[in-house]
């Protein structure tokens, strides 16, 4: 048998799905299904009632919601991928429909209107759309793209006779200077300027283009406030993150506040816990100083690092953010030096860039109070100034270091002794500024207790000599520092030309010792 005979015996092979009743080949059935009186009462009427109200509400947008319906007997629901593809294509119809109505609604009569073109759902597989509904973008250019400019040939101009049109005609450059302003930074709104047609003189464009570039580094500079410094008693997220990283690895058991700030830093109070490696112990109570990274504390701080031999190589005017990483280190090692030779002061625990975590000078939480802040007796002021003048020459011995910024500010007292802190800013006798540096630390401490009533206190000249070893006779103190800048000068001098630095400074007119 043929085909066609196939085909034309296909309709009495009894009932079956629409889809395997329609062959291309055969000729079209013009049998009809019967059914109740009920049926079409129920089903058709209520969607004749439907279609007159909305007729006759919308006649002209209720075509684009008429089409067929998805039912189990006209689609093939074998194909899971087929039946989204159909349930999305009726669902995009019907939200299409809903919108022109909503246009319809608000627009009125009204010769101002407005379109929900943007709003809909354009779907791929939707080839049977109307052919009344044409996308916005057939018709009209994309606002949000600028034009390309019209290129102008080498002689400078285009067009003919009274036509002619150069590169500095009004209308060409107004076009050109609102299609340049899409180049501007995303936070500076600029509107559909090509969809109005705006044409901007030279002039306009300017001063919109240097607003725009100040707005643009102005919210740079709040972005940089706001994200990577830290304030009065706050964190920024770079440095919260550190702090969170130390507490998810154990190392911390929690953080629990503030409990100082400065100028240069803040300082925090945790519980310690363990450690990852057996040979390091972390004490109970930790303090967390997070040194600050703004830079206006930091500019006049760069005497203390570019003269320091040890940091003079990694030292970097050009930029800033490396000097608050590089005091940081500087305090871990001073603080290392100074823990080593026996001076009383926090023990570093660990360095997390500008991040230093030490151990808890006090007790519960309460931090140790600082000597200017704590009444003692004599007894214990002269156990007190005793105990000082000791660690400096410690310090300045031993350790081969000055400590910079010694007063009653930078000193604690705890289990009846004094503790050193705030070694950020120490430096080597050898740097530049060495030894003035040392000079106003005796000063303070001198002046602290003679006012405390300690008699047996040594004025600064005497304190100086009895520190460093140096046998410097003057009269007066204007004298006695201009000695101190001779011995400097001769120091610094000296590594110019040799490129060694002076381990001491003699006091009975022999040779310096020099350091290899």
């Amino acid at each position: 048998m043929d085909s066609v005979g196939v085909a034309a015996a296909a309709p009495d092979a009894g009932p079956g799905p629409a889809w395997q009743s329609k062959c291309p080949w055969g000729a079209p059935s013009t049998t009809s299904i019967s059914c109740s009186l009920a049926d079409v009462m129920s089903e058709q009427l209520a969607k004749e009632l439907q279609l007159e109200e909305e007729n006759a509400a919308f006649p002209e947008v209720v075509a684009a919601a008429e089409g067929p319906f998805i039912t189990g007997e006209n689609i093939d629901t074998s194909s899971d991928l087929m039946l989204a593809q159909m349930l999305q294509m009726e669902f995009d119809r019907e939200y299409d429909a809903q919108l022109r109505r909503e246009e319809k609604k608000i627009n009125g009569d009204s010769k101002v209107s407005i379109s929900f073109e943007n709003y809909r759902k354009v779907h791929p597989y939707d080839s049977d759309s109307s052919e009344d509904e044409v996308d916005w973008q057939d018709t009209r250019h994309d606002p949000y793209r600028a034009d390309k400019p019209t290129t102008t040939p080498r002689r400078g101009f285009i067009g003919k006779g009274k036509d002619i049109t150069t590169k500095h005609d009004e209308v060409v450059c107004g076009r050109k200077n609102t299609a340049r302003m899409e180049n501007f930074a995303p936070e500076f709104q600029v509107g559909d300027g090509i969809g109005m047609d705006l044409k901007l003189s030279n002039q306009v464009f300017n001063a919109l283009k240097q607003h725009a570039y100040s707005e643009e580094r102005r919210s740079a500079r709040l972005h940089e406030k706001k994200e990577h410094s830290t304030a009065e008693k706050a964190v920024d997220p770079k440095t919260r993150l550190l702090l969170y990283k130390m507490v998810n690895s154990g190392m911390l058991e929690t953080i629990t506040g503030c409990i100082s700030t400065g100028k240069e830093s803040v300082v925090f109070h945790a519980y310690g816990g363990k450690s990852a490696t057996e040979d390091k112990v972390i004490p109970p109570e930790c303090a967390i100083k997070v040194f600050k990274t703004t830079l206006n504390e930091f500019k006049n701080r760069d005497k203390y690092i570019k003269d320091d031999y040890r940091f003079k190589d990694r030292f970097s005017k050009l930029n800033p953010r490396k000097i608050i990483r590089m005091w940081a280190e500087k305090e871990m090692h001073n603080l290392t030096r100074m823990q080593n030779a026996g001076i009383p002061c926090p023990q570093v625990v660990i360095l997390k860039k500008h991040v230093l975590v030490m151990s808890f000078i006090g007790q519960d939480q309460v931090p140790a109070p600082k000597l200017k802040d704590v009444a003692l007796s004599n007894e214990d002021m002269k156990k007190a100034y005793y105990q000082i003048l000791n660690m400096m020459q410690q310090l300045y011995r031993e350790c081969n270091l000055v400590h910079a910024d010694l007063s009653e500010y930078n000193m604690l007292w705890h289990d009846g002794k004094v503790w050193l802190i705030d070694v950020s800013q120490s430096v080597e006798p050898t740097h530049p500024h060495g030894l003035e540096f040392l000079f106003r630390d005796c000063r303070n401490v001198s002046q602290f207790f003679q006012k405390g009533g300690v008699a047996e206190a040594l004025n600064e000249r005497e304190l100086f000599n009895a520190v460093s070893g140096l046998n410097i006779t003057a009269d007066n103190e204007v004298d006695f520092q201009a000695e101190i800048e001779a011995l400097e000068k001769m120091n610094e001098d000296h590594v110019q030309n040799h490129g060694k630095k002076l381990s001491t400074f003699s006091s009975d007119g022999d040779p310096p010792i020099y350091d290899e």
